[in-house]
C-alpha cells in the first residue's frame, strides 16, 4: 500500500491520541468525515493500523520497577532458539523481547514492582527456561525518554 501526505497526517494525529473521532480527524485535515473514515478503514484493513491501546501508569499500578535483562543461550540451535521464544513470550512481567547479535542472544524488558519482585521473577520464572548460559541484568535509574510514536 503506497501511503500519501493525508494518510501521515491522519497517523501522526492518531498517533497522538488515538481516541480522536472521524469528525475531529475530519476538522483538523479539512476532509469530509467519511474520506476520514475510509483512509483509516484501509490503514487498518492493510496492516498499517495493528491495533489500538491504552497506555497505562506503570507507576498507578505497581510496575514500575524496569529491568533489562540480557541472555545467552547455552547453544544457539534453532531448537534452543524456538523453545526459548515460545516459553519466554508466556511470562507477563516480560514486556519486550528482541533476538540480537553481539555478546547477548536476547534483550528483555521487564517490569515488576520492586527489587524482590525482580528477584521472584529470576527464581522462579527465567532460571527455569531451558537453555539459558549466562543472564546479565541492568535496572532503569530514570526515563529521559519514552514514546510510542513512530516519526513518519
Amino acid at each position: 500500500m503506497k501511503l500519501d501526505a493525508l494518510d501521515f497526517s491522519i497517523l501522526k494525529l492518531l498517533q497522538k491520541n488515538a481516541k480522536l473521532t472521524n469528525k475531529a480527524l475530519s476538522s483538523a485535515l479539512s476532509l469530509s468525515v467519511t474520506a476520514v473514515y475510509e483512509r483509516i478503514k484501509k490503514l487498518e484493513k492493510s496492516g498499517v493500523i495493528e491495533n489500538y491501546v491504552a497506555l497505562v501508569s506503570k507507576e498507578k499500578v505497581e510496575k514500575s520497577f524496569i529491568a533489562f535483562c540480557h541472555i545467552k543461550l547455552i547453544q544457539h540451535t534453532q531448537d534452543n532458539v524456538k523453545h526459548f521464544e515460545k516459553e519466554v513470550i508466556k511470562i507477563d512481567e516480560v514486556l519486550e523481547c528482541y533476538h540480537l547479535s553481539g555478546d547477548y542472544d536476547y534483550l528483555l524488558k521487564v517490569h515488576v514492582k520492586d527489587m524482590e519482585a525482580y528477584r521472584q521473577f529470576m527464581i522462579e520464572k527465567l532460571t527455569n527456561l531451558d537453555h539459558i548460559g549466562s543472564t546479565h541484568s541492568m535496572f532503569m535509574i530514570n526515563q529521559v525518554k519514552h514514546t510510542t510514536a513512530l516519526n513518519i
